[in-house]
């Protein structure tokens, strides 16, 4: 698994691209990464979001991680 400093650079790296595909995906590793709630929930919005915009499937399976985690209804 990378490291923490590689999984920033591919986030910025796919924020210059505009790459919202391989935003879901980072930002859900990002969020299974962290050890911290509120962090996690964070990149889980960020992942969702983006899966919302593209009109991905994985926007179902993290809105389910939101509910569970208390921070979507």
């Amino acid at each position: 698994m990378p490291d923490l400093h590689e999984l920033d650079q591919r986030l910025l790296a796919a924020h210059a691209e505009e790459n919202l595909a391989a935003l879901v995906g980072l930002y859900a590793e990002a969020a299974n990464r962290s050890y911290d709630l509120d962090a996690a929930c964070f990149y889980l919005t960020q992942a969702y979001v983006f899966a919302l915009d593209l009109g991905d499937d994985r926007a179902s399976s993290l809105r389910k991680r939101l509910i569970n985690a208390g921070r979507e209804e």
